[in-house]
């Protein structure tokens, strides 16, 4: 697969905990697809905080970034005011702030779908009605 994907925090979580539920998943999808992902630091922080509490380091977390396999690809500041929006549009949801990061990296990277187990993401749209391309498992 030669796309760019955006990368949520599930999907890296299952890939680094071997017994996270959807381990083999993401394994097998990491396997298909050329690095980097792409992804913001609010994924980076929940991706940490969810390993921590699943009793694992987050340094493989960082490991990644260090070496090249995940590229932080966006920038907060220079969008605050898209993802402010996304999280009010999305506030029954709710859609977290890593949630609405990564809808607006969708927007930013058109053609890059984005890697989650988060079923909230059939249900958002980039640029106002438009389905965000997933690779998702049957869930």
């Amino acid at each position: 697969m030669k796309q760019q994907v955006i990368l949520d925090a599930g999907p890296l979580v299952a890939f680094l905990n071997a017994r996270d539920k959807y381990h083999d998943w993401a394994v097998s999808h990491w396997a298909q697809i050329e690095p980097p992902l792409l992804t913001c630091e609010a994924v980076l922080s929940e991706a940490c905080f969810l390993l921590r509490h699943a009793s694992k380091k987050a340094n493989p977390v960082l490991q990644l970034v260090e070496r090249g396999v995940i590229r932080i690809a966006f920038n907060l500041s220079d969008n605050i005011a898209f993802v402010a929006a996304l999280m009010t549009k999305y506030s029954n949801i709710p859609a977290s702030m890593a949630d609405a990061c990564l809808i607006r990296m969708a927007e930013l990277n058109d053609n890059s779908p984005v890697l989650t187990l988060d079923t909230d993401f059939r249900i958002y749209r980039k640029h106002q009605r438009r389905v965000i391309p997933l690779l998702q498992p049957p869930i």
